[in-house]
């Protein structure tokens, strides 16, 4: 588990956070609900095309199809996620941790309205397309199948972002993570660490199924019309 920060006055402003945040147990129960459903559905539907996607995978590319990682979820607990992977076997992020690095310090890192790794030559010609057209995380279906991850949240981070992570953001922990969320119907690439983490907050504070519904709606809209996913 995560805490982060430790100085008294910052906390307190977690505490109060969490204070002011609605209790809705029914929404808690149809959130479950319509997560497992859809889910449900969408790999049933998924499942062929999916295969396909993984024998693609190994047939362009040493390595295995399925990608599995460490990120940090609800309540600041670790959980697998799975993604299809795009990016070469044995490759380092030490490019990735210094971007990351500079975003929180307020650097700006963007490269053609992109905040992403500009022509990351860790990413396979096949996973570059399964980036731009998001179908590298059709497995965190299975993640919210089991609990680990909802359809709309913030975005699933890898355990030593969250160590990175300025303390007032630690209320982006108190719900699980999601596949889509309203950072990503906001730019996706186009959009910051900090302006994500501060859309994170935004989520959280408003977070209710209508929104979450709203959400859904504009993810693929959204996905059509950017053209800076890397």
């Amino acid at each position: 588990m995560y805490t982060l920060g430790t100085e008294s006055g910052a906390m307190s402003a977690v505490d109060r956070f969490y204070a002011a945040l609605p209790v809705a147990t029914w929404q808690s129960v149809a959130r479950r609900a319509l997560d497992m459903t859809v889910a449900g559905i969408a790999l049933a539907v998924l499942g062929l095309p999916m295969l396909l996607i993984g024998l693609i995978i190994r047939l362009t590319s040493d390595g295995p199809a399925l990608f599995q990682q460490r990120r940090v979820g609800l309540g600041g607990v670790s959980f697998t996620m799975y993604k299809f992977r795009t990016m070469r076997p044995g490759v380092g992020d030490e490019m990735l941790r210094e971007l990351i690095a500079a975003e929180l310090r307020g650097e700006d890192t963007s490269v053609d309205g992109s905040y992403k790794l500009d022509s990351d030559p860790r990413v396979t010609p096949i996973g570059a397309f399964l980036r731009k057209t998001s179908l590298d995380e059709l497995p965190q279906l299975i993640n919210v199948l089991i609990g680990d991850m909802s359809l709309v949240g913030p975005r699933p981070c890898l355990e030593w972002e969250a160590r990175m992570f300025p303390s007032e953001f630690q209320p982006r922990f108190c719900v699980r993570p999601g596949i889509t969320g309203l950072w990503q119907v906001s730019g996706r690439s186009t959009v910051s660490t900090l302006d994500m983490l501060h859309l994170d907050l935004t989520y959280v504070r408003s977070r209710s199924l209508g929104g979450d519904l709203s959400i859904l709606a504009r993810t693929i809209p959204s996905m059509l019309k950017d053209h800076s996913a890397r």
